[in-house]
């Protein structure tokens, strides 16, 4: 070797890959076929990471000189890293062609078998690998890996174990018996194993991820997600740690901070099935059901087995977006697969109590029952259905099920809300007001942090609002929005008469009933993405101007569109949380008509208190109920005096007692003629997608007028906590 060389490889050895790269060259241009140097120069572009011109220098090399079993073994490494396991293994077995007892060669063979799927060969080549080299802790590791993946884990154990006797600042065995030990329970030992693994390695992504799992595990949240953090921040393209973030951030009930990570999964591994179904799974969390659907379409496509539970939940996202078919079609389907699936009946009863088909739904709910007889979640459906109309047996059946000790807490809530309407129904109001209490305290202590309502939270979000949206901001972007006069928008308390209204409005034969739709809150919260600034909605939107006023409404109006594929003149959307998004609404739709529901606060409280809702956190406590109303009675004060648009106010009382006049003022706010088939509004065949569902099917009635001296003893503290609403007609 000549001394240039020889200092080269000296250069290498050290770590000095500058020197020695320049030196390899040198020698190289006085002898361009020295096989030796371009294997060198390929050795030294696979360490620094550039492994497709690794490739090529020692592809070069075994040109001139295809007898060296080195030159396969490092052209098999250079393979590996990228990949390409196929031609990493053919390499491999071409230097074991030329020596049968290269331990390292076998080594890399082992891993290649292990990737293309041969786990019973890789595990041969490891033990022939660790009979010539028994002291080869990584070959060790290797094999343990695959004996648990074979479930063979007191083999693994035993290497891995080895492993760490042979090398004990090794970290990879020591993480991998961290996550063995995770699997069984033994958490504080897995712990010591994975801590230990990062202080030895802690520029590897997997030793943090590792550590990660295992705090994970022990509830120490905050840790693992540090962990996790430090994983991608080592390693960005780590799908798993990606998905992990996700999944603490949901745990934490933070789901929209939990999507951007549990796409980045999806994108970095897009045919593993479970990342897409964390991901449906946080759409759903946050309502955005048309994004859910192709995720649980995916999932179908990637999951080695079709699951009942899949079909359900691509069923349940299909009925929220509309897609009744589709929803009845995949709940069927859930049936086939399982056809004992009560929760699929259940899910059909829902459907069709939606579109209006009871009896439909109660035969449903009774298939669930006859299925599964202790199941609590059908016959409170039933009861809530049928409410007073509940037959004895039924009754006598509900409320034996309450004295059922092994019953879940869960289940008992849902009991004792269809129990409290049945009892409602026929007159018997303390004890239904007993239900309805019992039923809230237990559903306020289900997953406590999900329910966790924080009034002073609201009420700062309100002083954001009536900061924000002052009467300056609508002197400057009053009428910046679009012209389009479609929209119509009620809004009000829940229990307030908005499904009532929408009701009325959907029978006119020029009005389409959109029902509850989340647009307005996405694009309130699509503010700070629109004018390019970070921070919340609150903290962007002194930022707007014309420009961006119009792009978030003509956004809207296409999402809006998309929902009446008929384009009837108007368009009614009902969320009543649109009341906090009025301000933007106004200057995004100057043209609009808005409608404001109002009712006794004392009605609306004792119908929220009495209705098992799923995703209105305060509506369990009687606090929670006064100080929200106050909240609500103190903004709607501030968009009566600032508001550039006409806010129409109706009262449900009027209403129900004279609904032409109501029906006829409304459509002459929206530019419509009158049609008596409003004064119909219980024959029209639409889908009612909110707890007024039985209501609107039959005329107006005004037996909910008052409805709160009923219970004028049992919530005597709720009704005295409640703020007087000013009832000032527009």
């Amino acid at each position: 070797m000549s001394d240039l060389l020889t200092t080269a490889v000296a250069f290498h050895r050290a770590g000095q890959w500058e020197p020695a790269a320049r030196l390899y060259h040198e020698v190289l241009a006085q002898d361009e076929s020295n096989a030796d140097v371009l294997h060198l120069i390929g050795v030294l572009s696979h360490q620094r990471g550039d492994h497709v011109r690794a490739i090529e220098w020692i592809g070069r090399a075994i040109a001139l000189q295809a007898g060296v079993p080195a030159f396969h073994s490092n052209l098999a490494e250079a393979h590996r890293a990228l990949g390409q396991w196929a031609e990493a293994a053919e390499s491999c077995r071409a230097a074991l062609q030329l020596r049968p007892d290269y331990p390292e060669a076998l080594c890399n063979l082992g891993l290649c078998s292990h990737a293309l799927g041969f786990r019973f060969e890789a595990i041969e080549q490891f033990r022939h690998a660790l009979q010539l080299r028994p002291d080869n802790a990584a070959v060790h590791n290797n094999l343990g890996i695959v004996l648990r993946e074979l479930g063979r884990d007191g083999e693994a154990v035993e290497h891995f174990q080895t492993a760490i006797a042979q090398e004990p600042d090794f970290a990879p065995p020591r993480t991998n018996l961290g996550q063995w030990l995770l699997d069984r329970g033994r958490n504080d030992e897995a712990l010591v194993h994975c801590q230990e693994a990062v202080r030895l390695e802690p520029d590897l992504a997997a030793m943090h991820h590792n550590l990660g799992n295992v705090l994970r595990v022990m509830e120490r949240l905050d840790e693992a997600r540090g962990a996790y953090l430090e994983a991608v921040r080592l390693n960005p393209d780590l799908a798993e740690a990606h998905a992990r973030l996700g999944a603490i951030l949901r745990r934490e009930r933070q789901p929209w901070d939990a999507l951007p990570w549990l796409k980045n999964a999806v994108r970095l591994e897009p045919d593993n099935a479970a990342f897409w179904e964390f991901l449906a799974e946080a759409y759903a969390e946050v309502d955005e059901f048309a994004e859910a659907i192709p995720c649980w379409e995916r999932v179908l496509e990637l999951a080695p087995v079709n699951l009942a539970s899949h079909h359900r939940a691509l069923g349940t996202a299909f009925q929220h977006e509309g897609r009744f078919v589709e929803a009845g079609e995949r709940y069927r389907t859930a049936l086939v697969l399982q056809p004992n699936l009560a929760a699929a009946h259940v899910d059909l009863g829902w459907l069709h109590e939606e579109l209006g088909d009871f009896n439909i739904s109660e035969a449903a709910y009774r298939a669930a029952l006859k299925l599964r007889p202790k199941f609590p979640l059908p016959i409170a459906r039933l009861a809530t259905l049928l409410r007073g109309d509940l037959p004895d047996d039924d009754l006598k059946d509900l409320e034996s099920r309450l004295d059922d000790p092994d019953l879940l807490d869960r289940g008992r809530a849902n009991l004792l809300f269809g129990l409290a309407h049945v009892l409602d129904g026929r007159g018997e109001y303390p004890r239904a007001a007993d239900c309805a209490r019992q039923a809230n305290e237990i559903t306020l202590n289900l997953e406590p942090d999900r329910r966790a309502y924080s009034p002073v939270d609201h009420a700062q979000f309100v002083d954001g609002l009536m900061q924000t949206f002052n009467a300056a901001f609508f002197t400057r972007l009053g009428q910046a929005g679009l012209e389009t006069h479609r929209p119509v928008f009620i809004v009000g308390l829940p229990r307030s008469g908005t499904t009532l209204l929408e009701q009325v409005l959907a029978s006119h034969p020029q009005v389409y009933g959109a029902g509850e739709l989340n647009l307005a809150r996405r694009s309130f919260e699509s503010v700070p993405a629109t004018v390019g600034r970070p921070g919340p909605t609150l903290s962007c939107a002194s930022h707007l101007d014309a420009d961006s006023v119009r792009r978030i409404a003509e956004r809207h109006i296409q999402s809006l569109n998309e929902k009446d594929e008929n384009r009837f003149d108007r368009i009614v959307d009902k969320m009543p949380d649109n009341v906090f998004y009025l301000g933007l609404l106004a200057v995004m739709f100057p043209n609009a008509v808005f409608i404001h529901c109002r009712r006794d606060l004392r009605d609306i409280a004792v119908s929220c208190w009495m209705t098992h809702f799923t995703g209105i956190r305060w509506a369990n406590s009687i606090e929670h109920i006064a100080t929200r109303f106050r909240e609500y009675v103190r903004l709607v004060d501030h968009w009566r005096s600032v508001l550039p648009v006409t806010l129409h106010e109706v009262d449900y009382e009027e209403t129900v007692t004279d609904l032409e006049r109501v029906a006829r003022r409304l459509l002459s706010a929206c530019g419509l003629p009158w049609d008596p088939a409003c004064l119909e509004f219980h024959r029209t065949r639409r889908v009612v997608r909110t707890a007024s569902i039985t209501q609107v099917r039959r005329p107006v009635y005004q037996k909910s007028v008052a409805r709160w001296r009923r219970y004028e003893n049992s919530l005597a503290n709720l009704f005295a906590a409640l703020p007087p609403e000013p009832r000032e007609r527009s």
